[in-house]
């Protein structure tokens, strides 16, 4: 069992647009693991700011809505001028993501001597197919079919929010692509800096919430259109 004395070099990042009903709640299941969490609030309308206050994280505020790419790199660059900070973990706002998927990869990341680990839908014991939605499957796979990169890395999930790594890819991570597109760059960044990567298997908790805010036919688009970008890098 892991205590928050044993992450206390580890940062979640959090990119926060509009998810005031649940951050709070997000933000104080992590904190029972990981005392260290940033979360940006990226010009959200709603209660996400005082939500994020309440709940003990350290608050970043855009004062508009720059895209999750801006979102993260604003946390990234936050969180890598903290002492003491080595690891450094993207996490999603809306519940989808999980504490122990987080534990096993930051463990994968160091056994492994990598320098990001990525998490991953289709692969694992459970193939986790079944558990993503049929339409999000399709565009997902879509997207790997579609990028060259994404293939030759060996990765089976590009879109995929929940990322672990270490001090090299934080301090030489600049995102410049604000929106989803940021996925598909920070493959390229992956390829083009030689950072050692693998993939893990992770479960994706697809609440009426989140399928609510993510499973839209405008999302679905952005994410192909952002499969078509990649197929450049």
């Amino acid at each position: 069992m892991h205590s928050p004395a044993d992450f206390t070099d580890t940062w979640l990042i959090i990119p926060c647009y509009n998810e005031g009903q649940v951050i709070r709640s997000v933000i104080e299941n992590a904190k029972k693991t990981f005392p260290n969490i940033v979360a940006v609030n990226d010009g959200s309308s709603d209660n996400s700011d005082i939500a994020i206050h309440q709940a003990g994280a350290h608050l970043v505020n855009h004062p508009v809505n720059l895209g999750q790419g801006a979102a993260i790199q604003t946390g990234v660059e936050y969180a890598r001028a903290q002492a003491g900070a080595r690891y450094f973990v993207t996490f999603d706002a809306d519940g989808q993501h999980q504490v122990k998927d987080v534990v096993a990869m930051l463990e994968k990341l160091k056994a492994g001597d990598f320098d990001i680990v990525v998490g991953t839908r289709f692969a694992g014991p459970k193939k986790d197919d079944d558990q993503v939605p049929l339409i999000k499957r399709i565009v997902l796979k879509t997207v790997v079919m579609l990028s060259p990169t994404t293939r030759k890395l060996g990765l089976s999930d590009a879109h995929n929010g929940l990322r672990v790594f270490n001090q090299t890819v934080a301090h030489e991570m600049n995102l410049r692509m604000n929106g989803m597109s940021h996925a598909s760059e920070i493959v390229g960044l992956i390829a083009e800096k030689g950072w050692k990567v693998a993939e893990a298997p992770v479960d994706i908790l697809y609440t009426e919430y989140s399928m609510s805010k993510g499973q839209s036919l405008i999302n679905g688009v952005n994410i192909l259109a952002d499969g078509l970008l990649a197929r450049r890098i």
